[in-house]
């Protein structure tokens, strides 16, 4: 994506491969830098009057005109000479192991002051993740509003929630919606702490030692969008929990999208008939006129082992290397870039087509009223008559045996047959409770009861207001 063009291709020219593709450059040939990082190092250069070699009028003109000039400058006057000056070209072409995030520090090679600004290539690779942490975020706030749209549209409708993939008691289709939400902010604040683990910039660290110029190393963090500086060294050229972290985040993100979308993908089904499944997200089939398959979760929850796979990948990578330096810490970017921009599609679809549902209420709500799932309540009916819910419990199980044993709902079984097992058991148990009155008895903070439901929506929309993830009710 947009993350990817713009910082992949920070650790080196995008244009200016080898000696030859500089011979053939033609003018408006672009390289590929992040303007903050052009800005943060062109601010250092000109403020320490290390070459001066650029004119100061640059600082005030807009980047894109600097970026025009800059690239007309170097193709235009003194290639060969910069070409034989720097010692970031060799024989074979462009060293990019050695080029740090800043394109422009190639001007400036042959100034004894630029080494000591050179860096190691995790700066690009933290710049990476602090901005596609940000774009993640925005994601998944869209798919969290998605679930509120959805929640504030079926608050009145019941399901039958389930256990172990059987029917267990009745709750809100809103409370399963957001039940899914929760998980989602969780992954927000995962993302957060990734950001924030990459958030120290190492520039100034050099190979391993540091840097024998004194630069100013919280000057140059501050101009690169970092809030502070990596503590040592040697750490900061071989660290790459960050993007563990990252990708520890993006395959939690994934796990959920996999679990909603096997969600949906049953509900879909015709012994659920739970969802009719938005055209634009699903496909029909080649052979047989009548289906409508749910391709978009499908793939997402198939795609999910992919992203698995990239956070193993980086593990495996880095579980056997030396302290300091490796070459094969450039393992790093293949995985990382490719799991983001898997996982920033699947938030997308995800979001489109749960907001492009529809439920069917009937359906659900029929589900939901199976007398089965009130025998939870039954076994409260005995334990508000001082029964231990143990003795409850084995009562109510004896109810069950007796109507499955005569083929009919246990609210229609007669009161001799319920009080042969209990003279506890009066008239208005079998009258049995209504599916609303099941569901509004749940009336506690984080239950199913509509006014708990209605709260749980007020709380997560004032969370996406203040962007903040935290969870749980107040002390």
């Amino acid at each position: 994506g947009d993350i990817f063009r713009r910082n992949a291709l920070n650790l080196g020219l995008n244009v200016i491969q080898s000696r030859q593709a500089v011979d053939d450059a033609q003018e408006g040939d672009a390289f590929s830098f992040d303007p903050a990082n052009f800005r943060g190092v062109a601010e250092y250069l000109i403020s320490s009057n290390s070459s001066g070699q650029m004119p100061l009028m640059y600082l005030s003109e807009d980047l894109d005109d600097v970026a025009a000039r800059w690239r007309f400058y170097l193709i235009k006057h003194r290639r060969e000479d910069l070409l034989q000056r720097t010692s970031l070209f060799t024989a074979k072409g462009l060293d990019v192991h050695r080029v740090p995030p800043g394109s422009l520090l190639v001007l400036y090679a042959n100034d004894p002051a630029v080494p000591g600004l050179l860096g190691p290539e995790k700066s690009s690779v933290a710049t990476f993740v602090m901005d596609a942490a940000a774009e993640m975020r925005r994601g998944l706030e869209a798919l969290l509003n998605a679930f509120l749209l959805q929640a504030k549209a079926n608050i009145s409708v019941p399901m039958a929630g389930m256990t172990h993939m059987q029917h267990a008691q009745p709750i809100l289709l809103s409370h399963f919606l957001l039940a899914h939400a929760e998980a989602f902010t969780r992954d927000i604040t995962r993302l957060q702490h990734a950001s924030a683990s990459a958030d120290a910039c190492p520039m100034g660290s050099g190979a391993l030692a540091g840097n024998s110029f004194a630069i100013d190393r919280n000057a140059i963090a501050r101009e690169l969008g970092f809030s502070r500086i990596t503590a040592n060294s040697l750490d900061a050229v071989s660290d790459r929990d960050f993007a563990l972290d990252y990708l520890f985040a993006l395959a939690g993100i994934a796990t959920h999208l996999s679990r909603l979308a096997e969600d949906f993908v049953v509900f879909a089904s015709q012994e659920f008939s739970y969802v009719t499944l938005p055209d634009e997200f699903s496909t029909g089939s080649s052979l047989m006129p009548q289906k409508k398959n749910p391709d978009a979760w499908e793939l997402i929850r198939g795609k999910t082992g992919r992203i698995t796979g990239a956070l193993l990948s980086l593990l495996t990578t880095l579980k056997g290397l030396p302290t300091s330096y490796q070459r094969d810490l450039q393992e790093d970017k293949e995985a990382l870039f490719g799991a983001h921009d898997q996982v920033e599609g699947m938030v997308w679809i995800a979001m489109g087509a749960l907001t492009a549902t529809k439920f069917n209420a009937d359906r659900l709500r029929a589900a939901a009223s199976n007398p089965v799932l009130f025998a939870t309540d039954a076994a409260d009916y005995l334990v508000h008559k001082g029964v231990p819910f143990r003795k409850a419990h084995d009562l109510v199980g004896q109810v069950l045996r007796e109507a499955e044993r005569q083929g009919k709902p246990w609210t229609q079984l007669s009161l001799e047959d319920v009080q042969k097992i209990s003279p506890l058991f009066e008239k208005d148990f079998l009258d049995g409770p209504s599916v609303e009155d099941v569901i509004a008895n749940k009336i506690v903070p984080g239950g199913t009861a509509p006014e708990s439901v209605r709260a749980a929506i007020a709380d997560l929309e004032a969370r996406l207001s203040k962007k903040t993830t935290k969870t749980g009710a107040k002390p």
